[in-house]
């Protein structure tokens, strides 16, 4: 018989970005005694601030930068695993980047698909959180990630991805993998039962969001001025 969860909600903070129900049945990753099943893939500190997800994974398009860093981890009250490059920005700047994360407060560090294994080697000698290294065929070398210090795979193949998941799991039966959801109930059920043990959710953007507030605000003056 499921357990009642009492659910408590403040007047102004009922309106937040709640992650789809089914990813509760991820197996979760434990990282220094906290279970996450669910990240919200955002580096926009209003939707960081609004969201019931257990964790952040903040990656953005941009030369990671510090600034940028403390002020996700500043806004967020969840865990954050914080880009620090690898793809165009990389050596031992990534290594910098990683540590100062860490210094900051990050749970967990991410890189890019192209990043050396040498750079990762790097970073596994220098941080202590853990390295979530992004995958994004079925053709790289899993096993050499994994050698040079990867904690987490964090798989991001689009329609793939699922399909990438399970030949990990093939043949790393254990490994901690995250993984992109997609955007049905059915595409995340597939990425659970491929494997995945957390699911990145991306969330509708601010804007959106605002859009449709300001839709239903027109429809309620034309419903008062008839």
């Amino acid at each position: 018989m499921a357990k009642y969860v009492p659910e408590i909600n403040g007047i102004l903070r009922r309106h937040m970005i709640e992650v789809p129900k089914v990813i509760r049945d991820a197996s979760g990753i434990k990282i220094f005694g906290k279970r996450i099943k669910s990240l919200v893939f955002s580096t926009d500190v209003a939707v960081i601030k609004n969201t019931n997800a257990d964790a952040v994974i903040a990656v953005y398009p941009f030369t990671p930068q510090p600034l940028i860093t403390q002020a996700i981890l500043l806004s967020a009250d969840i865990p954050v695993f914080c880009g620090v490059g690898g793809g165009i920005t990389t050596g031992k700047r990534v290594v910098n980047l990683a540590l100062d994360a860490e210094f900051k407060g990050a749970m967990g560090v991410v890189v890019n698909s192209p990043t050396p294994n040498e750079v990762i080697r790097q970073m596994r000698d220098t941080i202590d959180i853990p390295i979530v290294v992004s995958v994004v065929s079925e053709y790289e070398n899993f096993k050499e990630r994994i050698e040079s210090g990867a904690t987490i795979l964090n798989v991001s193949g689009a329609k793939r991805t699922s399909y990438i998941v399970s030949r990990i799991r093939e043949q790393y039966p254990e490994f901690p993998i995250m993984a992109t959801g997609g955007p049905t109930e059915e595409s995340i059920k597939a990425t659970i039962a491929a494997g995945a043990n957390a699911i990145t959710f991306t969330p509708p953007s601010a804007s959106e969001i605002l859009s449709k507030i300001m839709g239903s605000y027109r429809e309620k003056y034309q419903e008062d001025q008839q």
